[in-house]
């Protein structure tokens, strides 16, 4: 009767046990499920956020490079301001240049009554040259060079045999670059070699 009484209770115990069980799977896998949907949340957040923080590097990097190039477009833009602003002043000045060779060759080094003339109007173009040497104004005089279109204006060719072709032969005014720049070309006679030509009666 002990053995029975105790089966008894043990299968009571066992149903006793059995639904709390059975709750406690049924709860446990519903916070799975939660949990699992909870974390799908959270990365696709994550993801989202870290195609975000890329997209913001990225545009951050972009104004970054922007800044840096308006920065350098605005140093050279300055430079090239500082270098070139006297640019219409210096060719303002070339025609009082011109007028100085002008008066030199109209005078004569050797003739007393010229003498004094010449020499004083030869050390001041020289203080002038230098003067204006100073800020990047260079004389451009190609006697005897070789053409360049880039410096020098043909006027005309003409035959020689002194000069090889393409090369100046005469300088009828002179040139002048700022800091490089070309202020104004070289007005010149051109040789086209090859002697002197025979004109017909």
């Amino acid at each position: 009767m002990s053995n029975e009484s105790n089966n008894t209770s043990q299968d009571q115990v066992e149903e006793a046990v059995t639904p709390e069980i059975v709750v406690d799977e049924a709860s446990l896998m519903d916070e799975l499920t939660q949990a699992n949907f909870r974390i799908e949340e959270l990365e696709q957040l994550l993801a989202e956020s870290e195609t975000a923080l890329a997209e913001r590097k990225d545009v951050e990097m972009r104004a970054a490079a922007e800044t840096q190039n308006i920065r350098t477009r605005a140093a050279k833009d300055v430079e090239q301001a500082r270098k070139f602003a006297l640019e219409k002043f210096a060719n303002e000045l070339l025609p009082v240049i011109d007028n100085m060779e002008r008066a030199l060759q109209g005078t004569n080094p050797e003739d007393e009554a010229t003498k004094a003339i010449y020499e004083g109007v030869e050390l001041t173009m020289k203080g002038f040259l230098t003067s204006v040497a100073k800020f990047g104004v260079t004389q451009v005089d190609p006697q005897g060079q070789a053409f360049n279109p880039e410096h020098h204006q043909a006027i005309g060719m003409q035959p020689s045999a002194e000069y090889p072709a393409n090369t100046v032969m005469m300088v009828m005014q002179k040139g002048y670059l700022l800091n490089d720049r070309l202020l104004r070309p070289a007005m010149v006679m051109v040789s086209q070699g090859g002697g002197s030509v025979d004109v017909e009666a």
